[in-house]
């Protein structure tokens, strides 16, 4: 590596540090389980990113980084039993325990209700989660380093540009439902849908209804089909384990590439939320209502802004009480 080169790197990372593990307090883990409810529910609905929400909320990169931990454990419980000990030290238990309680909740009491609601009222909620996702392209631009940015201006826009078209031409295809789909189909499509909750701008949901499963998806989860269910988790299991280290490495190592990437997709991704469409995804003309649904899209967009404003607050706030803690007396 050339002494520029090296220059860049450490630029684009001097600000990137993991995070201190999370306070074992009610109020944390009750604020994770929620932040692990939306991100369940967003992977609930079709052109959401469970990935988006997560960068929204503020734990993308902290989940991001357990994860890799997670299965840095499983590497030592198979290789070197005597580290297993210090290995899970290093593991934000509590964080990723109340982030996946909130998830698992959200996911088997809202998969019926978030489904209705979508399929009943297509207009209003692609209209609420278009402006969404549009505030939250925000998030991955403002993670760059800017001076590294600049200097690399040359990549940046041509990537982001040929990023936003990927996603957008790569959320135009749609399939009709399967009927009784074999469970290894359903696994290795659940190791694709899954890399939406590290992803952000790729939907794990729209994915599934692109291929035709969504539909048999859900209703396994409301009738509470165990194999099929159990067959899915795995699949999602294999495929966290084959990109989260992946990603966590470009994320680390090629920090403006990798976001600018997230961004150019989530920007791509907005296709699939307009709000006019029809049953084969073809983009239609704004209707009759087009004044409610456009004001729907400016409160989804206000409701994202005031997150993103909430959890920068709270994340301040928790920080400096830990911080506190931990400073010598």
């Amino acid at each position: 590596m050339s002494a520029a080169e090296t220059d860049a790197h450490n630029a684009q990372n001097e600000h990137h540090v993991y995070p201190t593990k999370t306070k074992k307090t009610p109020f944390a883990i009750i604020f994770n389980m929620i932040r692990g409810g939306l991100i369940g529910m967003a992977e609930l609905v079709p052109g959401i990113s469970g990935g988006t929400v997560a960068l929204v909320l503020g734990l993308y990169e902290r989940a991001l980084h357990n994860g890799d931990l997670l299965i840095d454990l499983i590497k030592v419980v198979f290789k070197d039993r005597s580290k297993v000990k210090e290995a899970a030290a290093k593991i934000d238990w509590w964080f990723l325990g109340s982030i996946a309680a909130g998830m698992v909740v959200i996911v088997f009491s809202m998969s019926s209700v978030l489904h209705t609601v979508v399929e009943d009222y297509p207009e209003i909620t692609r209209a609420l989660f278009l402006g969404m996702v549009a505030v939250s392209i925000l998030v991955p631009l403002g993670m760059m380093d800017m001076r590294d940015a600049k200097k690399r201006l040359a990549i940046v826009i041509p990537l982001f540009i040929g990023c936003a078209v990927v996603g957008f031409f790569g959320t135009s295809f749609t399939s009709a439902p399967r009927t009784d789909p074999s469970l290894l189909l359903i696994f290795v499509c659940a190791a694709i849908a899954v890399c939406a909750l590290v992803l952000p701008g790729v939907s794990g949901s729209f994915f599934l209804l692109a291929v035709g499963l969504y539909a048999p998806i859900m209703e396994s989860l409301s009738n509470r089909d165990w194999p099929v269910i159990g067959v899915f988790i795995l699949g999602a299991l294999t495929g966290i384990i084959l990109f989260v280290k992946a990603l966590s490495y470009v994320l680390e190592h090629h920090r403006t590439i990798t976001l600018t990437i997230m961004a150019g997709l989530m920007l791509g991704s907005l296709r699939a939320l307009w709000p006019w469409q029809d049953a084969d995804a073809n983009l239609m003309a704004p209707g009759d209502n087009a004044v409610l649904i456009f004001g729907i899209v400016i409160l989804g967009g206000a409701i994202v802004a005031l997150l993103m404003f909430v959890e920068r607050t709270t994340s301040k706030n928790i920080d400096s009480e830990i911080v506190s803690e931990e400073a010598p007396r």
